[in-house]
């Protein structure tokens, strides 16, 4: 080796091995995706029931309001006769909400101007759906805070 070979080396950081994800680790992948396979088929074959599903409970009250996105942090929130229950410049959960169900509609091509239905349960589930695409998501879900968030809409007039 000369001088001037010597100086010239290939970083640390390069692997000499043409295999970038090791063999043993795509082994494990393909194991658990037949895994999940099976345990989906089986589940299927048998009839199993689905679980962990929300029980169903009296609806205690509801309200269908219009949610109209100005930008990725604001709302309005209106009545289904125009009329401005709240206007949220940093709507923080609520903006959330509409940005979902205005995703949604977008890939359904669904008018945005619908009304959203809030549905309060009598076994504390609160419920945002659209009726128009089938969306809808567990509210309370999300944590006390951002449900409160939704109750105090439900109490609006």
């Amino acid at each position: 080796m000369t001088d001037r070979q010597t100086l010239i080396h290939e970083p640390g950081y390069r692997s000499r091995d043409p295999d970038l994800v090791p063999r043993m680790l795509l082994r494990g992948m393909l194991a658990l995706a037949l895994a999940s396979l099976a345990i989906t088929t089986f589940a299927v074959v048998t009839g199993r029931e689905p679980v962990a599903q929300p029980q169903p409970a009296e609806m205690v009250r509801e309200k269908w309001i219009v949610m109209e996105g100005l930008s990725a942090q604001a709302v309005i929130v209106k009545n289904t006769d125009g009329s401005v229950l709240l206007d949220l410049p940093h709507g923080g959960f609520i903006t959330v909400i509409q940005s979902g169900i205005f995703t949604e509609r977008r890939k359904h091509k669904v008018d945005q101007t619908l009304p959203v239905r809030i549905v309060e349960y009598a076994n504390g589930r609160l419920v945002a759906e659209d009726p128009a695409t089938g969306w809808s998501a567990e509210l309370y879900a999300f944590g006390a805070e951002n449900k409160a968030a939704f109750e105090r809409l439900l109490d609006q007039k």
